[in-house]
C-alpha cells in the first residue's frame, strides 16, 4: 500500500495513543526529519513524560518545524494530533511556509491500542485517556480534507500499517530535471497567426491536421516552448491557439502553465457563475462553433495547467504573473494567487485598472523568472526577471526569449485586435530600473556562491567597512564591474640581502603542478581597471573602486583608449560595444601624490637632514680617539640605506601635465559583451592588448614578458636573470603567473600571480634599514597563508562577478562580488605583503 506524500510536505501523524505512529515514523522517516512531542518534552524538561511542560514543548517544536519547512525539507509531526486545536497551528504553519499539509491517520482498534499501552513500562496512562483520544479522532475523521489536509491516508489494522510504504513524489510545478533549451512565449490571448509566425521564426516545424489546422510544433533541434499563460480570450482564434499549444503539450514540445484567464474560461466552460468580460465572450463564441469534444479536451487541458514551473535545476521559473524566490517551487493558495494574477498596491489607475505591485523591481533571486500578465511596451531585464506580455492582442508583438541564450525574439501582431483599455506605453509610467542597488543588498554577514572556490564569507564588520568606501569614494556601481584581487609574495627568500626571489615562486608553482608560467615587468605604477564602452561610456578606477582623476581627465583618456580599440579593430574582431581592461597606470604620483609627499617624501626629507650630522657628529667623535663601536658603521649604513629609499620612490615619479606624462600598460582583457576571458592563456591577452601600443604609442607601455618552463632548471635560471636585470636596473620586479590563467590543481584553484619584488623597491614597503641582518631575519618570518587564502577567495569573486556580467545578470548580482572584494580588503592583514 503506497502512501503518496508531495515533497517538501509537512506530514502529521494522527492518532491515540498506542497506535504505533513513532514505530511508524521512526520506520519510514529519517531520524532527522521526525519531530517528536515526546523528545521536545524532554529538551525543555528532561522528562518525556512530562505533560506540564507542553506548551514550550510544542512552542520549540513548531520553531523547528518552520526552520525546516523554510529550507523545504519533509518534516513529520510525531503527536497524538488527535484534537482541531492541535492541528489548526501546525496547518497554519504549513500555509505560512507555502508547503502541503499530509495527515497519516493510525485508527487502530481501541483494545490494540490499551493492549499496547500497558505494555509500555514508561507510561502510566490510563484507559480513559486512550477512549479520549479515540473519541476526538471518530470526530476528525470525516473533517481532515476541509481542515486543509491535501492527502489524507487513513490506516484501520495493523495488516494495513504493515503493508504501507511511503512515497514521496515531486511537486508538479518541480521539473528542475528539464534543462532545455526552452523557447518561453509571451501572452498569446487568441492570437494564432502571430503565435505560428513566431514559432517558425524560432526554428519550430508546424504540424498540421487533416484540415490543414495548425496542431503541433516541433523544433528539430530538440528545444522546447514554455507558454506563460493567458492563451485565450480577447483575440481572433483562441480555438487554434489551443489546439495548437495542445498538440505541442501532448507531444513533449511545450510546457505551458496556467493564466488567470485560463482559470476564468474553465469556470464559464463548466456552468459556474463569471463575469462575461475581458475578452471572455469571444473565447465562449468561438469555442461554441467546435465540437463538445474539442471543447471537452480544452476543459480538461485549461484545468489541469499548474501556476508555476521550477525548471533547470532551479535556474528558471515561469510563472504567469511573476513569482518571489521565497514562493519558488512551493505549493500553497497564496503562491497560485500570486502566479496567477499578481500582487497590487490597493490603489487603481486613472484607467479604472487595479495598480500592479511592481514586485520584479525589490526582487534578488537567483533563478531567472520569465512572466506575463501585465502588457508592457517592449520585454526588458528588471534584476534577473522579464515580463514577455508585450500585447500581442492590443497590436504590440508576440515576444519569446530563447534560454539560456537570453535572446529576444517578437514578431509583430498583424492588426489591433482587441483595444486595450490602458495604453501600452502611457506617457507618465516611470522608466523601471534594474540597476539600484539596496542596503540590504550588501549589509551583514553574507555568503557569496562561487564556481571556482565554493561558498565565499563575507563579515559582518567588513561588509560595513567596505560600504564605508563605497558609498563615499568609489566610482557609480553601473561602472564599477570588477574589483580585482590582491596578490601574495612568494615565501622569504635565503638568497643573502634578498627577501623575496622567484626561484620560489617557480618552485611554488611546480608544486601546484604548473609548469608553463609567464613573468611579466611589474609596472612601477598603480593597478588600474578601465572600462570602455563604444558609446563613450567608461570607467577608470583603482583597484578599491576610487576613480583615478577627475571626470574631465577621465573621459578625456577613455576617448583615446576607445579610439585605440577602434584603430585595432577590436570592436569588430571581438563582436562586442564594451571591453574591460586589467591594467597599469603610471606614474605611481599620477594617483599617490599625497601619499609620497606625506610618508616616503617627508621620511626622505628627515633622515636627509638628521642622519648626515649624526654621522658627522659621531666621526669627529671617533677622531678624538672615542670607542664607538658598531655606532659609527650603523650609521654611515644608515645614510646609505636612506638615500637609497629616496632613490627607490623617485624612480615612481616623474612629471604629469594633464594626460601628458600618463601611461597605461593593459596586461589582461577581463571581459567583453557577453564573454569572459579567463579561459584564454596569457600570450593571447598580451598580443591582443599590444595592438593598443601601436595605435596609440605614447598612451600605452607595453608590458615586457617571459615564458619559463618550472621544471626545467636552465629556464627557471634565465627567469632569475631576467628579475635581475629588471631589479638592478631600477624596476620593481615581476609578477609570475599560471600561462594557461585560470588553473584548477590537486589542491583547488592555483594563485593567480605571485609578485616577486625587488631588493630596492621593498625599501619603500619595509622602511630604509629593512636590508640590515637583524630586520632580514625577522621579516622572513612572515606569515602568507592569510594572505594567500584572500588572494584565491578575491581571484574566485572577481571570476564569479565577471561571470555574472557576461550572462547578463542583474547589476545587484554583479555586485554582490565587487562588493565582497572590497570587504575582504579590510580584514587583518599585513598590508606590506
Amino acid at each position: 500500500m503506497d502512501l503518496t506524500i508531495p515533497d517538501m510536505a509537512l506530514v502529521l501523524m494522527i492518532g491515540a495513543s498506542g497506535s504505533g505512529k513513532s514505530t511508524f515514523a521512526a520506520r519510514h522517516f529519517a531520524p532527522t526529519q521526525v519531530l517528536s512531542s515526546d523528545f521536545f518534552r524532554g529538551l525543555v524538561s528532561d522528562d518525556e513524560n512530562d505533560q506540564t511542560v507542553s506548551a514550550a514543548a510544542f512552542d520549540a517544536l513548531r520553531y523547528v518545524a518552520g526552520k525546516r519547512l523554510a529550507a523545504g525539507r519533509v518534516t513529520v509531526i510525531d503527536a497524538t494530533n488527535v484534537q482541531r486545536g492541535a492541528r489548526s497551528d501546525l496547518l497554519a504553519l504549513a500555509r505560512e511556509h507555502h508547503v502541503l499539509p499530509v495527515a497519516i491517520v493510525l485508527d487502530l482498534p481501541e483494545a490494540e491500542c490499551l493492549r499496547r499501552n500497558e505494555a509500555r513500562t514508561n507510561r502510566d496512562f490510563p484507559a480513559a485517556v486512550i477512549r479520549r483520544h479515540r473519541a476526538d479522532l471518530r470526530r476528525s475523521l470525516r473533517g481532515l480534507e476541509r481542515e486543509g489536509f491535501r492527502r489524507v491516508h487513513v490506516l484501520r489494522s495493523q495488516e494495513e500499517v504493515d503493508a504501507a510504504r511511503i512515497v514521496v513524489e515531486p511537486l508538479r510545478n518541480d521539473l528542475r530535471t528539464e534543462t532545455g533549451p526552452f523557447d518561453v512565449i509571451g501572452d498569446v490571448h487568441g492570437c494564432r497567426a502571430e503565435l505560428t509566425e513566431l514559432l517558425e521564426r524560432l526554428g519550430y516545424q508546424i504540424a498540421r491536421d487533416e484540415q490543414g489546422r495548425p496542431c503541433g510544433a516541433h523544433h528539430p533541434h530538440g528545444r522546447r516552448a514554455v507558454f506563460v499563460g493567458d492563451l485565450v480570450d480577447r483575440g481572433p482564434d483562441t480555438p487554434g491557439v489551443l489546439r495548437l499549444v495542445m498538440g505541442m503539450t501532448a507531444a513533449g514540445d511545450a510546457l505551458t502553465v496556467s493564466g488567470n484567464h485560463e482559470v476564468k474560461l474553465v469556470r464559464a466552460l463548466r456552468g459556474r457563475n463569471v463575469k462575461v468580460g475581458h475578452g471572455l465572450a469571444e473565447s465562449l463564441e468561438q469555442l461554441g462553433a467546435e465540437p463538445d469534444e474539442f471543447r471537452k479536451r480544452i476543459e480538461e487541458f485549461c484545468a489541469g495547467l499548474v501556476a508555476h514551473y521550477v525548471l533547470d535545476g532551479g535556474k528558471l521559473v515561469v510563472a504567469h504573473a511573476g513569482l518571489p524566490e521565497h514562493y519558488h517551487g512551493r505549493a500553497s493558495g497564496a503562491v497560485r494567487s500570486f502566479a496567477l494574477y499578481g500582487d497590487t498596491t490597493g490603489e487603481t489607475d486613472e484607467y479604472g485598472l487595479p495598480v500592479r505591485y511592481p514586485w520584479a523591481d525589490d526582487y534578488r533571486g537567483r533563478a531567472i523568472v520569465l512572466y506575463g500578465h501585465t502588457p508592457v511596451p517592449e520585454a526588458e531585464w528588471v534584476n534577473g526577471t522579464m515580463c514577455l506580455d508585450t500585447g500581442c492582442v492590443f497590436g504590440g508583438a508576440l515576444t519569446a526569449l530563447r534560454y539560456p541564450e537570453r535572446e529576444v525574439v517578437s514578431v509583430a501582431a498583424h492588426q489591433v485586435w482587441y483595444e486595450p483599455k490602458r495604453p501600452l506605453a502611457a506617457p507618465d509610467r516611470p522608466a523601471r530600473d534594474s540597476g539600484t542597488l539596496t542596503l540590504a543588498d550588501v549589509t551583514g554577514r553574507r555568503v557569496v556562491e562561487t564556481a571556482n572556490h565554493g561558498r565565499v564569507s563575507v563579515r559582518a564588520e567588513n561588509a560595513a567597512a567596505a560600504l564605508e568606501v563605497m558609498s563615499r569614494f568609489a566610482v557609480d556601481p553601473a561602472l564599477l564591474p570588477y574589483l580585482p584581487p590582491t596578490m601574495t609574495p612568494p615565501p622569504a627568500s635565503t638568497v643573502a640581502g634578498l627577501l623575496e626571489h622567484p626561484a620560489e615562486a617557480f618552485a611554488g608553482y611546480l608544486a601546484d603542478g604548473v609548469r608553463t608560467v609567464v613573468c611579466q615587468e611589474k609596472h612601477m605604477g598603480s593597478r588600474a581597471i578601465l572600462l570602455v564602452h563604444q558609446d563613450g561610456r567608461g570607467s577608470l578606477y583603482t583597484r578599491t573602486g576610487r576613480p583615478f582623476f577627475e571626470p574631465a581627465r577621465t573621459a578625456e583618456l577613455l576617448a583615446r583608449v576607445r579610439a585605440a580599440i577602434s584603430a585595432a579593430d577590436l570592436w569588430r574582431e571581438l563582436d562586442t560595444g564594451w571591453l574591460l581592461l586589467d591594467a597599469e597606470l603610471m606614474p605611481w604620483n599620477a594617483k599617490a601624490t599625497r601619499l609620497i609627499m606625506d610618508q616616503y617624501a617627508a621620511t626622505g626629507a628627515a633622515a636627509a637632514a638628521a642622519l648626515p650630522a649624526a654621522l658627522a657628529a659621531l666621526d669627529a667623535t671617533a677622531r678624538r680617539g672615542v670607542d664607538l663601536g658598531d655606532l659609527l658603521t650603523g650609521a654611515t649604513a644608515r645614510v646609505a640605506n636612506a638615500e637609497a629609499f629616496r632613490a627607490a620612490y623617485r624612480r615612481y615619479c616623474w612629471p604629469v601635465d594633464g594626460l601628458a606624462g600618463v601611461r597605461l600598460a593593459p596586461f589582461q582583457l577581463l571581459a567583453t559583451e557577453g564573454r569572459t576571458h579567463h579561459d584564454r592563456d596569457h600570450g593571447w591577452h598580451l598580443a591582443l592588448l599590444t595592438r593598443l601600443g601601436a595605435a596609440d604609442p605614447e598612451l600605452f607601455a607595453p608590458t615586457r614578458h617571459l615564458v619559463v618552463d618550472t621544471g626545467d632548471p636552465e629556464s627557471t635560471a634565465a627567469g632569475v636573470a631576467w628579475w635581475t636585470e629588471l631589479t638592478e636596473g631600477g624596476g620593481e620586479g615581476m609578477v609570475v603567473k599560471p600561462m594557461a590563467n585560470l588553473v584548477r590543481g590537486a589542491r583547488g584553484l592555483v594563485q593567480p600571480g605571485v609578485k616577486v619584488r625587488g631588493r630596492e623597491y621593498l625599501r619603500i614597503i619595509y622602511g630604509p634599514d629593512y636590508t640590515e641582518p637583524r630586520h632580514l631575519a625577522r621579516l622572513r618570518q612572515r606569515g602568507l597563508a592569510h594572505k594567500r587564502s584572500m588572494a584565491l577567495r578575491e581571484y574566485a569573486l572577481g571570476i564569479e562577478g565577471l561571470e555574472r556580467l557576461a550572462r547578463g545578470e542583474p547589476l545587484w548580482r554583479v555586485h554582490e562580488c565587487v562588493f565582497a572584494v572590497l570587504a575582504m580588503e579590510s580584514e587583518p592583514v599585513d598590508p606590506r605583503l
